[in-house]
């Protein structure tokens, strides 16, 4: 009895040796996990057409101006050019601007020199103090001004403000005059003196002429000389 038993138990751990040893020709080997897996190999395909390369980036902008390129600004539309301040006519029918005094009584010191190097580019005309200063010509009054050199001093442009007539060593203003104040030929606008750098045994009247530029300004202009203007020989 005791062999047939060991004989039916040799028979079952057979049976047993023989499926496990079948069933693992069948089964795949699990593989050993190293993360996410592993995407499948992409097919090659000869007819494929390759991806765009990625864009490049903005190349940063330059902060050099940029080089003038042509105008297209057409003639018509261009601002037309002045001609120079220079050109411009000398102004005419001025009344000499100090009273009681003649053209024959004039002397030219337009191209004198003050200071050793500087031209005077004036006229100076030598008046007892306190004899009325008259207006030019026509005109308004632009600046009222004092300075170290010209003392106190008036800035007239005439109606087409093509010429500044200066006016320079005044004593005082006369009455009422202001700046935008309206000037008739003639009207005194103040009196003789020595103040600035003139000196107080010769007062005279400073006066000169300037051609305006394009902007206008009281105090830059290209001088003339006012000699043969006021009827000087």
């Amino acid at each position: 009895m005791k062999g047939l038993l060991l004989f039916v138990a040799g028979l079952l751990v057979g049976a047993n040796v023989v499926y496990f040893l079948l069933a693992g020709q069948r089964a795949p080997c699990p593989s050993v996990a190293t993360g996410a897996p592993a995407s499948p190999p992409a097919t090659a395909n000869a007819n494929a057409i390759p991806a765009p390369a990625p864009a490049q980036p903005p190349a940063a902008a330059s902060t050099a101006p940029a080089a003038p390129g042509p105008s297209t600004t057409t003639p018509a539309a261009m601002a037309p050019v002045q001609a120079p301040a220079a050109q411009a006519p000398a102004p005419s029918g001025l009344l000499l601007p100090v009273a009681g005094i003649r053209a024959d009584q004039l002397t030219d010191t337009y191209n004198q020199t003050r200071g050793g190097t500087r031209i005077h580019e004036a006229l100076d005309i030598m008046a007892p103090r306190g004899t009325p200063v008259l207006a030019a010509i026509d005109g308004t009054v632009e600046k009222l001004f004092t300075s170290v050199p010209g003392g106190l001093t008036i800035y007239e442009f005439d109606p087409a403000r093509t010429h500044a007539y200066y006016y320079a060593h005044l004593d005082r203003y006369a009455p009422g005059l202001v700046e935008g104040k309206a000037l008739r030929r003639g009207d005194v606008i103040g009196y003789v003196g020595s103040t600035g750098n003139a000196s107080p045994e010769a007062p005279h009247l400073h006066f000169a002429i300037l051609v305006l530029g394009p902007d206008k300004h009281w105090w830059q202009g290209t001088p003339i000389n006012p000699y043969p203007l006021l009827g000087g020989r």
